[in-house]
């Protein structure tokens, strides 16, 4: 007998489900992690886009735009976030703006969050599920050493709802270090994007650092976002991660810091 076959769940851009096996093994919970701009939000997007393509029960969480914010994004690449959510296959929460409304968040906690999310997937009925947080960083702004406890929460609980789930998660541009220590051990899978100034113009990376249960790709893409089309890989890249990369010294230095910071 061969290998159980696993169901995958596509993010709605070929070339990147093309280096991760076809897709995102369904019940993972992936980690989204890089600085601002370089394009974790698109892909998140995109993923959603797909599953409203594929019938799936869509929830998406906006913690830094507001939902306005959201549906404009993605309508500068075509994708009708608002229809969708007319259709009652999206439920998209805002946890920004604070309003009095069913699908809002009044503060930035993580069981309420949860909760909501459940209330958004009965409401949207049974079936296969796709969750986006977007991002999960800014439930422990104030306590980074909480991102490993929060991230394990938020995965223990939801698994059992049938989502597949993509967190984001914001890395400083000084140091290109996760502001919270602890997705990433959590996490089922890893794409991480970076950014990089050459001769003055702004490039885009991807490298999938972690997929449980994939023989994914080990180089690294240049990416580029573009008006209409989203999120598009433009091919392997030359560039090394220790081009881009702190030095280990500084890194084994950050990571001491947090860990000391996980003790408390």
């Amino acid at each position: 007998m061969g290998e159980p076959q696993i169901e995958r769940l596509s993010i709605g851009i070929p070339l990147l489900d093309g280096i991760i096996g076809g897709g995102i093994p369904r019940g993972f919970f992936v980690a989204i992690t890089g600085e601002p701009g370089t394009g974790k939000t698109v892909t998140c997007i995109h993923f959603i886009a797909q599953g409203i393509k594929e019938n799936d029960k869509c929830v998406y969480i906006t913690t830094e735009e507001s939902s306005p914010s959201i549906i404009t994004q993605a309508s500068q690449f075509n994708i009708d976030f608002k229809r969708a959510m007319e259709e009652k296959r999206l439920i998209l929460i805002d946890a920004l703006m604070g309003r009095e409304e069913q699908w809002s968040l009044n503060s930035l906690d993580v069981e309420e969050m949860v909760k909501k999310v459940i209330e958004a997937k009965k409401t949207l009925g049974y079936g296969r599920a796709r969750l986006v947080i977007d991002s999960l960083s800014a439930f422990w702004l104030d306590k980074p050493a909480m991102a490993r406890r929060v991230s394990y929460l938020i995965k223990k609980v939801l698994s059992k709802w049938d989502f597949t789930t993509l967190g984001t998660s914001q890395y400083a541009i000084t140091t290109s270090e996760a502001f919270g220590w602890g997705v990433e051990h959590i996490a089922d899978g890893i794409l991480r994007f970076r950014r990089l100034i050459k001769q003055g113009k702004l490039h885009r990376y991807l490298m999938v650092e972690k997929m449980r249960q994939t023989n994914h790709s080990l180089y690294m893409y240049e990416i580029d976002i573009v008006n209409e089309k989203g999120l598009v890989l433009l091919g392997k890249t030359s560039e090394r991660r220790e081009d881009y990369a702190l030095p280990s010294s500084v890194k084994r230095k950050i990571m001491e810091i947090k860990e000391k910071e996980e003790e408390f």
